[in-house]
């Protein structure tokens, strides 16, 4: 319901900059002046195990991080309807998509444990997954992969504990096509891509591509 609410307010609001409302170029969320706040990520280096390749669109600092945080945990209710926030996350995951190498024959977003969803409302990496899907052209595996278990926060923790925390968390629901693009929100030590990639690779996955919004320093 939440996602329908966000999808309704944005078709009536009129094309402007997310950050100063100003005018944009046609499907831009963002303005040239808004734009310049961000910093331009790339290829992830050091790229995360069992990955081909992970790209992001911007560096996870500044405006980037305060637009990804009012995406990924909006206010309770219709004050949390954030069309900018939202715009401006789905632009950036669609940028980081075009600098993704090959093309997927599946999009999968990296899944919520149940019990988070519903406490949530909505998969930020599923929302994210929709637009790259569409703009490469290829389908959209929200239900590809499954989260096991409810793991804690990856917040706080050490590249070693991270990695320990995903640890057999991610499993898939079906068999695989050869070319898997894995889409995060943000990415920072990779450790939760790593151990998505590997449940996508024991389903059939030949090539994983991680496609994040962000990535922290």
């Amino acid at each position: 319901m939440a996602s329908w609410w966000r999808a309704w307010l944005e078709l009536l609001a009129p094309p402007a900059c997310a950050g100063c409302a100003g005018d944009v170029e046609a499907a831009a969320a963002l303005c040239a002046a808004c734009e310049a706040g961000l910093t331009p990520a790339g290829e992830v280096r050091p790229r995360p195990a069992r990955l081909d390749a992970c790209v992001a669109a911007v560096a996870y600092e500044g405006g980037a991080e305060t637009w990804i945080r009012r995406f990924k945990y909006p206010r309770p209710g219709l004050a949390g309807l954030d069309p900018a926030a939202r715009a401006v996350a789905r632009s950036l995951a669609r940028r980081a998509g075009l600098r993704a190498p090959g093309v997927p024959d599946l999009v999968v977003p990296v899944p919520l444990h149940p019990s988070r969803l519903r406490a949530r409302g909505f998969n930020p990496a599923n929302e994210l997954a929709r637009d790259v899907a569409r703009q490469a052209g290829a389908p959209l595996g929200s239900t590809a992969l499954r989260r096991l278990r409810e793991t804690r926060s990856q917040t706080g923790l050490g590249r070693r504990a991270r990695a320990r925390n995903v640890r057999g968390a991610f499993a898939a629901s079906r068999s695989l096509p050869p070319c898997v693009w894995l889409v995060d929100d943000v990415v920072t030590t990779g450790a939760t891509l790593s151990e998505a990639a590997r449940a996508l690779r024991r389903a059939g996955a030949r090539h994983v591509v991680g496609v994040c919004a962000a990535r922290a320093p």
